[in-house]
């Protein structure tokens, strides 16, 4: 296949994590390195080709889900490369004015992204590592685009796995919502090792090694503990404010929504304040 033009600081020998999900979502925005980390992830997890787009309903649903309760403010910060249903679509179905700005480390989504955009003055996409939060809501398109005295939804799916401990993810989680006003919301997702088997995970953590430095599985509870002190929301109808995993949220029928695609990510929204 044809591979995609690319601008300056792109090596398409390495792989990166956005075109790695945009290659298992289906996606032309790749190049060969990055469809050999993905076909290495799935010859040991077939399934994790429903988890890409388990991850994307999510991602829908909640930023639906948070603009429906009044939000008209959302930061994706990993938000890899336009593809279907992107957060500014998703939102505007439901309010026209609402306010997007989109955060990733790779240049292809600043490039591809402001393509999409054009000449939308209500949305804009900053190039930064989301590992530095005084420079992503210090940056000009957030200080231009985002009031931090109003509500905020922070957008951070299938991302920080990709954060060591050593950089501390509950850390950074707590340094973006710190700033951000009373009814502001952080929607994220993660992915787990939980009742995996190790040769998959080890597959997975070697493709993340490739396109990000390390993939970083994490369990329910460390997930728990990265969201800290936010109110996490009851993930669909009846259910109790939890974790889950992102193929049941906000579900009409949990044994319906369930599969083994979806349980290679735990998922939460929560409130602050």
């Amino acid at each position: 296949m044809a591979e995609p033009p690319f601008p300056p600081g792109v090596d398409p020998a390495q792989p990166s994590a956005a075109r790695v999900y945009d290659y298992l979502l289906g996606g032309v925005n790749n190049f060969d390195a990055d469809r050999a980390a993905g076909e290495l992830m799935k010859s040991m997890a077939p399934e994790l080709i429903d988890a890409a787009w388990a991850n994307r309903g999510f991602h829908q649903l909640a930023a639906k889900w948070i603009a429906e309760r009044g939000v008209r403010q959302f930061i994706d910060i990993g938000s890899g490369l336009p593809t279907v249903g992107n957060t500014h679509e998703v939102v505007r179905k439901v309010a026209a004015d609402a306010v997007v700005v989109y955060v990733d480390n790779d240049p292809m989504v600043r490039l591809y992204g402001a393509h999409l955009l054009g000449a939308d003055d209500r949305a804009g996409v900053l190039q930064a590592d989301m590992r530095d939060p005084d420079s992503v809501l210090g940056s000009d398109v957030v200080r231009r685009l985002i009031d931090l005295a109003e509500p905020v939804a922070v957008m951070n799916t299938a991302v920080l796995h990709f954060v060591p401990d050593d950089d501390d993810p509950g850390g950074l989680i707590a340094r973006y919502a710190a700033p951000l006003a009373a009814g502001s919301y952080l929607a994220v997702s993660h992915l787990t090792a939980d009742q995996k088997p190790p040769a998959a995970v080890a597959a997975i953590s070697e493709a993340g090694r490739r396109a990000a430095g390390g993939s970083y599985l994490r369990s329910r509870h460390e997930l728990e503990r990265i969201i800290g002190d936010l109110a996490v929301v009851p993930p669909y109808e009846g259910a109790a404010p939890a974790v889950t995993w992102v193929g049941l949220w906000n579900c009409e029928d949990p044994a319906e929504a369930d599969s083994d695609g979806s349980r290679w990510l735990y998922c939460a929204v929560a409130r602050k304040g």
